[in-house]
């Protein structure tokens, strides 16, 4: 590299560390904002992050970073730099020009208002009222609206949504792809339902304190290779996942007295997406790079290790009669099968975090297609009850007894994060995938989880997908692990072979 292109990269890495930091201090409000902050302080703390996130819109849109990334994208310049410094000045260049096009009052506002809606959509959830937190979610779909008009229209509206979780994907894909999933589901759905088979959960419903399963959690945790010198378990309404930096990732999650597999799963979930972001290659920390490819790809993780490992028979096998320890009384007389069955049935249920892993996907699909409707048909927020209630009985045939245990039950409307939802399903077919050359390449996988012995999966997994951060993009991830791009039939297969076993079909 000549001398002169090293020392304009010493000072773009000196712009970079300084983004990364404020993005950090802004993680780590938000991480508070949803722990625990005293109420009265929220508004100031909004403002904070406003301002933060001012200050870093002006630094992603400066003159500097334009000049920066136009010299670095020069050819003779680029044949000089790395793969892994040239991706950082494409997806810096992206970014600069996406911030660029919005005007930075409209920013700064939109942040604000995104800080407070959180607090506003716990409120609203908790009491089931839809109309106190309406006006928020009408303003931030408008902000968002406007935001795409700034962006640039791609195929659709939604699209443009889309490309800032997903990159590469569309809604012509995302409809095939669903919709080949959707074929093959929804008949397996329905053969469940009318089979005679069905597992006996009675003894899941029970009082299960708190603090047993905290400590169980922390245990599992541990077990998957959590390094709790780099993080840390609280609690919040809904369970999340916050990578500060890969010494310092914070996950939650909800413990709910009478369902004790709601905080086992979430954690093996928060924890799968932790692993990720602790084992990103310490090259990349202080670039734009030290993330996930994708949310999908992200998810992939955090769904591989809460079902494809956490819902398997083998993990069971091992690690129930920890279980047992936690709750001896709860848990007395019931066999590892039957617990195994219990914790796999399938049944249409409202709460998405708490589906099984079959319905899963329609619950995503569902609201898919609402945020369709939003962005490319003009639906109003007012209007969004009726909607989300109509759809949970066209796919599920159940209808929400409240907004608490329909329109309100996620986060992430409040925070804007319009076109998310599809990295779930995505997840689940990325991680099928990869669950399929893991099994090849680690013909012992069933007996490492029999055996407790989960490290070799976690070092598999980072050497293949999680220390290469952001540096590779969804497509070369799973190309390049498993030798094709992405296939939605790996996740039904999976599941097919799965809930027949299970169901006996």
């Amino acid at each position: 590299m000549e001398q002169l292109v090293k020392e304009e990269w010493e000072k773009f890495s000196g712009l970079l560390s300084k983004l990364s930091g404020y993005t950090e201090a802004i993680g780590l409000l938000h991480w508070d904002l949803r722990t625990g902050a005293p109420r009265k302080g929220v508004e100031t703390r909004s403002n904070t992050i406003g301002l933060l996130s001012g200050e870093i819109f002006r630094l992603q849109t400066s003159p500097e970073m334009g000049e920066f990334t136009k010299y670095f994208s020069r050819p003779e310049v680029m044949n000089q730099l790395s793969d892994v410094q040239n991706k950082i000045v494409k997806d810096c260049r992206k970014e600069y020009e996406r911030s660029q096009s919005i005007p930075a009052k409209s920013y700064e506002e939109y942040s604000v208002l995104t800080a407070h809606a959180q607090t506003i959509w716990e409120e609203a959830k908790e009491s089931g009222d839809f109309n106190s937190f309406a006006p928020y979610l009408s303003k931030i779909v408008a902000f968002t609206q406007e935001f795409i008009d700034h962006w640039g229209v791609k195929d659709s509206r939604y699209d443009t949504l889309l490309d800032m979780y997903e990159p590469e994907l569309t809604v012509e894909k995302l409809d095939d792809i669903f919709g080949r999933l959707r074929s093959r589901l929804v008949p397996l759905v329905e053969a469940i339902s009318a089979s005679p088979n069905k597992p006996d959960k009675e003894f899941l419903a029970q009082v299960f304190p708190k603090e047993q399963q905290e400590k169980f959690g922390l245990f599992i945790l541990g077990q998957m290779g959590f390094d709790f010198e780099a993080g840390r378990l609280d609690e919040s309404i809904h369970p999340f996942a916050t990578g500060l930096n890969p010494g310092d990732v914070r996950i939650t999650t909800n413990y709910l007295p009478d369902n004790v597999t709601s905080a086992v799963f979430s954690s093996l979930h928060e924890g799968g997406h932790a692993l990720y972001e602790q084992n990103i290659s310490k090259e990349l920390v202080g670039t734009p790079l030290a993330q996930g490819a994708s949310m999908g790809i992200h998810e992939s993780q955090s769904r591989l290790w809460e079902n494809m490992i956490g819902r398997s028979r083998a993990f069971w096998h091992r690690y129930y009669g920890d279980l047992q320890q936690h709750f001896p009384e709860q848990l007395a007389g019931v066999e590892v099968e039957d617990f195994y069955r219990a914790i796999n049935s399938v049944a249409n249920s409202f709460i998405r975090i708490e589906a099984d892993e079959l319905t899963y996907n329609l619950h995503i699909i569902i609201r898919y297609e609402i945020e369709k409707l939003i962005f490319n048909e003009g639906l109003e927020v007012k209007d969004l009850p009726g909607v989300w209630n109509a759809k949970y009985q066209e796919y599920l045939g159940i209808t929400p007894p409240s907004n608490a245990l329909g329109v309100l039950q996620d986060v992430h409307w409040s925070g804007g994060d319009f076109g998310y939802f599809a990295s779930y399903s995505l997840g689940n077919m990325y991680a099928a995938q990869i669950l399929n050359t893991l099994r090849q390449e680690l013909p012992e996988f069933e007996d490492l989880i029999a055996a407790g012995n989960l490290l070799p999966i976690k070092d598999w997994l980072t050497e293949k997908i999680y220390r290469y951060g952001q540096s590779l993009t969804p497509s070369q991830i799973i190309e390049q692990v498993t030798g094709e791009p992405l296939n939605p039939d790996y996740l039904a297969d999976y599941l097919e072979a799965k809930y027949t076993e299970l169901y006996q079909l």
